[in-house]
């Protein structure tokens, strides 16, 4: 792990024609373990006795006392630490502790699916050198290395994103949505096509997929779009290799909501699709349907 630089003001007394100046200065550690001193707290501040804090041992005596005779300073035992930084110390642990404990109690307490997954703010996306714009919960994480163009996640419900792919220009030529068919006929494809992706070897695995509504829509911007509605189950037995049928029982693994938005400019086809567990959609379908109503291509 590279070590990173912290910086804390050290205070340096200097003496000037019998007057003592209090002056600031930043020293820098290359450790983080390193102590950071906080000049706002409440914790006593540096003893204006010295002559040079943090710099070489001071010796006792009068100033006309020689080197030689000047007696050093007997050594701090480690145990003598005032009562102002003892306080300190555990002012701030207590404070840290019960701020954790708070927010334990608060989270504990909320349905992490509506506390989190559930926002009314959002935030745009904008690409200009592909050509499209959508809408998005504040709250959600862009993913990268996902595959598609763009890859938003809920942090907290993962089985929530969202995800943004359109075809080479080079090799498809798209003048219209209406290339593709009738939304019931894209409808199909973009249901095939789902059923691929999620296709398993494992043994028992059983999927159950419906079209749930296909509707097109002239937006604000005076472009055609079209959105598909899947809802797909997955079962799988709970004891695969089993003889005997009655020992093969299906159970859900999950149930899933699935949206899809497409529309043509560029000589491309792009489309926005969301993915989210079915108990969710129904707690957050205003907002999901915002996110996919605010999706538009552009001129590029």
């Amino acid at each position: 792990m590279a070590s990173s630089a912290f910086a804390f003001p050290s205070y340096i007394v200097i003496t000037k024609g019998g007057a003592s100046t209090d002056s600031c200065k930043s020293t820098s550690l290359s450790s983080s373990r390193s102590l950071v001193t906080d000049l706002s707290s409440p914790c006593p501040r540096p003893n204006n006795n010295f002559h040079l804090l943090f710099s070489r041992p001071i010796s006792s005596g009068p100033k006309h006392q020689s080197a030689k005779s000047a007696k050093p300073e007997s050594p701090v035992p480690r145990n003598l630490l005032t009562d102002a930084k003892q306080v300190c110390a555990v002012g701030r642990r207590k404070s840290m502790m019960m701020g954790l404990l708070l927010s334990g109690l608060m989270v504990s307490e909320a349905n992490l699916s509506t506390a989190f997954a559930s926002t009314s703010v959002f935030r745009e996306y904008i690409d200009t050198f592909d050509g499209y714009s959508f809408k998005y919960p504040q709250n959600w994480i862009q993913v990268r290395g996902a595959g598609a163009d763009i890859f938003f996640r809920d942090p907290v419900v993962l089985d929530e994103n969202l995800s943004v792919e359109f075809s080479s220009p080079s090799s498809s030529k798209y003048t219209s949505l209406e290339d593709l068919g009738s939304p019931e006929e894209v409808g199909k494809r973009v249901l095939r096509q789902y059923l691929t992706e999620f296709m398993s070897t494992r043994l028992g695995v059983k999927r159950e997929a419906n079209i749930l509504s296909t509707s097109s829509r002239v937006a604000d911007d005076g472009k055609l779009y079209y959105q598909v509605e899947v809802n797909i189950k997955s079962y799988a037995n709970n004891n695969e290799l089993a003889v005997m049928p009655q020992d093969r029982v299906p159970r859900l693994e999950w149930n899933r909501r699935y949206l899809a938005v497409l529309g043509v400019e560029n000589n491309r086809l792009y489309s926005i699709r969301l993915q989210t567990p079915e108990k969710v959609f129904l707690e957050e379908e205003k907002d999901l349907r915002r996110v996919m109503d605010s999706f538009r291509v552009e001129t590029i």
